[in-house]
């Protein structure tokens, strides 16, 4: 009897990438023939069988939510993944939390073993790898096949399906416009790179809140890190001999990072340099000096992403009106800014 084989065993068997074998089983014009046929005579070879097929059972209901997050290590997606579990245990469903770790082939993987008869549907926020390379079949397909998704904090455009989010652009818009008020005119700014949509939208906000008050936008006070667990030396040399009154970060972590960095280059916090950040974190509010930063309510985004996802799992209709619901921001000030 011939070896049941997995997605993974066929690309590491094959020396692909599992996007590569995913759209090559699905008979995608992007691969090549001769890849196609090798990929797909192996699978047969070794009697491999898509998980998906269990996606045909349409009567079958676990009562169970599948969660796609891309780390656990920050304290927005745990807000998140609470605000979830309290609307699905109210609702009788059971949750299977899987991490992504910002890779793509390891969300690939993730959505072909919940799809493989596990979950009724998805809540997932998509890896920084999968908005970097564009590429978003795996989603379509879940989707294509009747298995609902919604989105939250990191969605893609591209994708047609149910969406939460806050106002990214406009959260970063009233805390720049905050150190400005407070009379602040040279504010640096500390983001990921544009492929990470928050990111791009919290940098865009902090450029029109400038642009409104006739304040110059200087890309050498703008710094973009694409290695978030390793932005500490980055920061340092970024902050160094730079002449700013304020710091904006788009995360928690950047931001406790800067006032690292300050307080190291003999600067004060907030005296010299006020600072403040995103996301409301336990270490927002234990760090000393205690950081001004932007809530973003993940709670209240996970109860809306399972409110959305369950009502369209026990409706009996066939519609697909899909809706983004965007979610207000809120400004807590501490001791990261003068006063």
């Amino acid at each position: 009897m011939k070896r049941k084989i997995t997605l993974k065993q066929i690309a590491k068997e094959l020396d692909v990438s599992v996007s590569t074998v995913s759209k090559a089983l699905k008979d995608s014009a992007e691969i090549s023939v001769d890849t196609k046929e090798k990929i797909k005579a192996f699978a047969k070879l070794y009697n491999y069988k898509p998980n998906n097929i269990a996606l045909s059972l349409k009567n079958r209901k676990t009562k169970t939510i599948g969660i796609i997050i891309p780390e656990i290590v920050h304290h927005f997606f745990t807000t998140v993944i609470r605000g979830i579990e309290h609307v699905a245990n109210e609702k009788g469903y059971n949750v299977i939390i899987c991490l992504s770790n910002n890779s793509f082939d390891k969300e690939v993987l993730n959505l072909e073993f919940l799809a493989n008869g596990s979950t009724d549907g998805f809540i997932m926020s998509v890896a920084k790898e999968t908005q970097q390379k564009e590429d978003y079949h795996h989603i379509k397909e879940v989707i294509s096949q009747g298995m609902p998704v919604v989105m939250f904090d990191r969605v893609i455009d591209e994708v047609i399906c149910d969406k939460v989010v806050i106002s990214d652009k406009h959260g970063a818009f009233e805390a720049v416009q905050y150190l400005i008020d407070l009379q602040c005119k040279k504010i640096a700014l500390i983001s990921t790179v544009d492929y990470v949509s928050v990111g791009k939208l919290r940098t865009a906000g902090y450029k029109e809140a400038l642009t409104t008050n006739d304040l110059e936008v200087n890309e050498d006070l703008i710094l973009k890190i694409e290695d978030v667990d390793h932005s500490q030396e980055k920061i340092e040399e970024f902050l160094k001999g730079k002449d700013i009154d304020a710091v904006f970060a788009v995360n928690e972590q950047f931001a406790v990072n800067a006032i690292k960095a300050l307080t190291k280059l003999g600067k004060k916090v907030p005296n010299d340099v006020s600072v403040i950040g995103f996301t409301d974190g336990v270490v927002s509010k234990s760090f000393i000096p205690s950081l001004s930063t932007v809530n973003q309510h993940g709670e209240d985004m996970g109860a809306k992403a399972a409110h959305l996802l369950i009502e369209r799992l026990e409706s009996e209709t066939e519609e697909q009106i899909f809706q983004t619901t965007v979610l207000d921001t809120s400004l807590i000030i501490r001791d990261s800014v003068k006063k």
